[in-house]
């Protein structure tokens, strides 16, 4: 027991802190209780073989295909476009939307796909987003009226099933989920106001999005911009920028080349050219680069070229074939801990990366060999079609500096009509038990590769969450470990020995706010699989049902909106909207208190003891 508490607590401290991957923390966890014989190798292991994980996988594919084929996105498009410029109207929308597809897919996966939609929809509306990403990534939560909806849905169903109960039905959750969509909506539209602030307001009714230029203020290119004339004894003429590598050899950044227009007597005087790895360098062009002043004088002595004066020209206001813009980097993104170098953007994506913007860190030097991470900002400039064509790189990142029209626009894939009759005949199979569910989610999942929603089995793959996978299977033994040990006897024992005199009510008030105050800090997958057990046998120890406990332990996991680090789609809109902790505390908290006291109430009068 000594043991197992321990292991608990060293893993929760972990996990708080944030600096080692939770997937690493989990194993190492699992490890522990292996090596020490508290678990068989058979028992550490059972987890990764667990129905929910399985079902979970499936899950992941089954929405990469509703993603990938444009139909999700267009869904919602239309229907936040009902809303107009009505700021409330599309405050309610976007919860109804968002609670609405996360009851059947993950809710990761939609808020990714909501989160473009909703930078645009506000950049045309002239509103902050600020006040809607949070909001959206907690309707994504709410919105549990299935079994599917969310991980801790799927863990009280398997340990009433293994317990010898009645199996929930498909829609068990729906009038769970219509009490905790009401609550937010009303509770979130007076809260989510304290997120935007007067710098967050909009100073003109007309203005739309970032400009070049603010773009350029933000990330303060001006400090950074300088202009090279390349001169007649230059050792650079007539070779490309892959050949002559001065990103690597001086750290600094060629962004393009303006070049005198031999046939300019109809033509423009100087023609603009995007920098990139076939540019040729010729005798008076000027390069415009980004770099230290120190590194650009040394590439300047080096090679025999001339830096013209410092200037107060706003950096790529001149700009007409191309510009600037900014893309985040999704949580499942491909490009996640490798860096630009590695990536190799030029040559990927035909774009140049300017600078990376993490936590409201701007950095703007030696980038190159910086590894990306989750929710990354990254500023680029390319011609205007190929920062437009990045819109359609949505598994890895999402373009939001550009004007955000686009993303409005969107045209339906071929394919859309089978993803959206393959998630129908999923659900069907699910609510009718034709099929049992790990196997009706499985099926799904292959067709929708075997059909071409996904382009092959490696797109398939690369959609599912390994972090989230590894996480629930590693910590699924947890809960057996606290069986073989007797720590879910003692928990349960001592809320049924502290809050059973004082009624049901008392016991289940208890066993909700320890499972959402323990959800603050873990994954809400890690607390359900924790509390699962406990509620069990604290319900048992008192001979009442089972039911009302096990459903207040899947409620406060899922409806934890304190910390931007207890579900994934906290985390995501927290680099987006520039949320710090506290604006999760001064909104999340409220409403993270306010649920669990009317769950407690509701709970006992749909699933009485």
């Amino acid at each position: 027991m000594n043991i197992t508490l321990a292991t608990l607590l060293v893993a929760s401290f972990f996990f708080m802190r944030g600096k080692v991957r939770s997937d690493l923390v989990a194993v190492c966890a699992l490890l522990i209780l292996a090596l020490t014989g508290v678990l068989t190798p058979t028992e550490a292991l059972a987890g990764f073989s667990n129905s929910v994980v399985i079902m979970m996988i499936g899950l992941f594919v089954v929405g990469a295909g509703i993603f990938r084929t444009g139909l999700a996105k267009m869904i919602s498009s239309k229907i936040l476009q009902t809303a107009g410029q009505n700021e409330n109207k599309l405050f309610i929308l976007v919860m109804l939307v968002t609670a609405s597809i996360g009851a059947f897919v993950s809710n990761t996966g939609t808020v990714a796909v909501m989160m473009p939609i909703i930078v645009s929809m506000a950049a045309s509306a002239n509103i902050s987003p600020r006040r809607y990403l949070m909001p959206l990534a907690f309707a994504s939560s709410m919105g549990m009226f299935t079994l599917i909806s969310t991980p801790p849905n799927l863990v009280i169903q398997n340990a009433l099933v293994d317990a010898g109960y009645e199996a929930l039905s498909f829609f068990s959750f729906a009038p769970i989920g219509f009490i905790a969509l009401g609550i937010g909506v009303v509770v979130l539209f007076f809260l989510s106001k304290l997120l935007v602030s007067k710098s967050d307001s909009s100073s003109g009714k007309k203005k739309e999005g970032k400009s070049l230029v603010e773009l350029a203020q933000e990330y303060q290119l001006q400090q950074q911009s300088y202009k090279v004339e390349v001169k007649s004894d230059s050792p650079l003429l007539n070779k490309t920028l892959a050949e002559l590598k001065i990103a690597s050899t001086y750290d600094i950044s060629i962004s393009k080349i303006i070049r005198k227009n031999v046939n300019s007597r109809f033509r423009k005087k100087f023609v603009e050219e995007v920098a990139g790895p076939k540019s040729v360098i010729l005798k008076d062009d000027v390069l415009y680069c980004l770099g230290d002043i120190e590194n650009i004088e040394r590439f300047v002595s080096d090679n025999d070229l001339h830096l013209e004066k410092k200037s107060d020209e706003t950096p790529f206001a001149g700009f007409q074939e191309s510009g600037i813009a900014e893309i985040f980097i999704m949580p499942n993104s491909r490009l996640i801990n490798r860096t630009i170098s590695e990536i190799s953007f030029r040559e990927e994506y035909n774009v140049n990366v300017l600078g990376i913007q993490r936590q409201n860190e701007y950095k703007m030097r030696d980038i190159k060999d910086t590894k990306l991470h989750s929710g990354d900002a990254l500023l680029i400039q390319g011609t205007w079609k190929d920062l437009a064509n990045l819109d359609n790189r949505q598994d890895d990142l999402v373009l939001v500096g550009q004007p955000l029209k686009e993303a409005a626009k969107v045209t339906l894939d071929q394919n859309a009509p089978i993803a959206a009759g393959i998630m129908i005949l999923m659900v069907l199979a699910m609510v009718l038990e034709i099929l049992p569910s790990v196997i009706a989610i499985m099926l799904a999942a292959v067709l929708m590769v075997v059909t071409g929603c996904l382009r092959n089995m490696e797109e398939a793959y690369n959609s599912i969450n390994w972090e989230s996978v590894v996480l629930i299977g590693a910590m699924l033994p947890m809960a057996t470990a606290f069986q073989n040990t007797g720590v879910d006897t003692l928990i349960s024992g001592s809320l049924v020995n502290h809050l059973g005199d004082m009624g049901p009510y008392a016991l289940l008030a208890g066993i909700y706010f320890c499972t959402s105050l323990l959800t603050m800090f873990i994954s809400n997958t890690a607390t359900a699989v924790l509390f699962t057990p406990i509620a069990l046998k604290a319900a048992e120890g008192m001979g009442i049902s089972p039911y009302p406990f096990l459903f207040a332990v899947a409620v406060a996991a899922s409806m934890c909106f304190a910390s931007p680090f207890s579900t994934p789609p906290n985390a995501l809109v927290m680099t987006a909207g520039r949320y710090t902790f506290m604006d999760y505390m001064k909104v999340g908290l409220p409403l993270q208190v306010i649920m669990g006291i009317i769950m407690i109430l509701a709970l006992p009068l749909l699933f009485p003891f």
